[in-house]
């Protein structure tokens, strides 16, 4: 069966995913992380794609963008990503050949109803690998800056994490709480089933504008809509 086409639109929040290929490492130490997110922060910037949440894994990274300008920034910003990053990940590490599972994947989210539930399934990743037993021991995510350990230049909150409180401590307290408080279980499957099929997640009004601004299918049919139930 064909791939579909991506689905990407400027001003719509976009879960992005890369895998190492054949499940292989794709960091191996600190500074692969970090040349990582120097390469994230600087296509980010030059194409004018805002950058909301990460989190870099052993052999996979996801992002939560919305850019702002062009149709194909998501696009471009990955491919150029993903080749420096070949570049600098085989010199450090003395090796040759192919590091990602082909092409990237990517759904679009609606962020004022599931925008949170898509950090928090980022946030827990590494959660739910045993690499961690909270969210805010794991060094290569965004939780500690929107959790108050630390501030990442790299990110810019959402609207919908705004308005989670009226000052900055508000905000850390309710977002720690929510992403404690996880996802529920059908809201966690129907969201990986988007990320890896191409649907869109959102409710039936929000897929019907999508649907109608590409002219594509974007969704599997009604079985796994997501409910707007963040907690478990």
């Amino acid at each position: 069966m064909a791939r579909l086409p991506r689905l990407t639109l400027p001003d719509q929040l976009h879960h992005i995913m890369q895998f190492g290929n054949n499940h292989q490492s794709v960091f191996r130490s600190p500074p692969d992380y970090q040349r990582c997110l120097q390469l994230l922060d600087d296509q980010a910037r030059a194409l004018h794609i805002d950058i909301h949440a990460y989190v870099l894994l052993p052999a996979q990274f996801h992002v939560l963008a919305t850019p702002r300008q062009d149709n194909n920034g998501v696009a471009i910003m990955m491919q150029a990503l993903g080749r420096s990053y070949v570049r600098y990940f085989n010199d450090a590490h003395g090796r040759s050949g192919t590091l990602w599972d082909g092409r990237y994947r990517s759904t679009l989210i609606e962020a004022s109803e599931h925008g949170l539930t898509g950090m928090i399934y980022m946030d827990l990743e590494p959660v739910r690998m045993r690499l961690v037993s909270q969210a805010v021991d794991y060094p290569w995510s965004s939780h500690a800056h929107y959790a108050g350990r630390r501030t990442d230049s790299l990110i810019t909150p959402p609207d919908f994490v705004w308005r989670l409180g009226n000052t900055p401590f508000a905000r850390e307290a309710a977002y720690t709480a929510v992403v404690q408080t996880g996802i529920a279980s059908s809201n966690h499957r129907t969201l990986s089933l988007a990320m890896t099929r191409g649907w869109a997640f959102g409710t039936d009004a929000y897929l019907a504008e999508i649907q109608k601004k590409t002219g594509r299918r974007v969704s599997p049919g009604r079985p796994g809509r997501p409910s707007n139930r963040v907690g478990s």
